[in-house]
């Protein structure tokens, strides 16, 4: 089969995470496209790990995300509050490993010390402005977020949600059944 004719992929999702303040955000949609047919809109994206101290969302094919979390669960149990290991250690298992090279998806993770980009090529990544984003409506989450972040004195939570909102109206493939997680930095 031509990849003209192949199965049309799975697009979507807008992920983004603000810290600010005493809180660490990490905010997603719910749209699920295969193609240009929008297949689901309550998708949740975003979670909590690591027994609520650790938040996640995901951009990418959802049973690979799903599997990289499980994954990251275990790294976690393995390295407790040690995001940064445990991330290191996924990606080199992700980068590796047979099995899960082959998995599509990106993650940003967070927890009350750092904020995290994981991607498939063995990158754990940090931002340099405590605010990220990933997924096809990412760029605009990320550029909304950031002047958001630095010019005005919204909180991580209203910053992500007004992001979210950015994204929503520029990206096709983005809505605004919006799923956010925070944890208080100060815990």
């Amino acid at each position: 089969m031509s990849q003209d004719n192949a199965f049309p992929g799975w697009h979507g999702t807008t992920i983004v995470s603000v810290r600010k303040g005493n809180k660490v955000v990490v905010a997603g949609d719910g749209q699920v496209s295969m193609g240009q047919t929008v297949m689901k809109h309550g998708a949740r994206k975003v979670r909590r790990l690591a027994g609520g101290k650790v938040i996640g969302g995901f951009a990418g094919a959802t049973a690979d995300a799903f599997t990289l979390f499980e994954r990251l669960e275990a790294k976690l149990e393995q390295y407790p509050e040690q995001l940064m290991r445990a991330a290191v250690e996924l990606a080199k298992d992700w980068r590796t490993d047979r099995y899960l090279r082959r998995l599509e998806a990106m993650m940003i993770v967070a927890d009350k010390n750092e904020t995290l980009v994981l991607t498939g090529t063995g990158d754990v990544l940090t931002p340099d402005h405590d605010v990220t984003a990933i997924g096809s409506g990412g760029n605009y989450a990320l550029s909304a977020a950031l002047a958001l972040s630095l010019n005005t004195e919204l909180d991580a939570e209203h910053i992500a949600r007004e992001a979210m909102k950015i994204a929503e109206q520029v990206c096709v493939y983005t809505n605004g059944n919006v799923t956010l997680e925070a944890i208080e930095l100060n815990e």
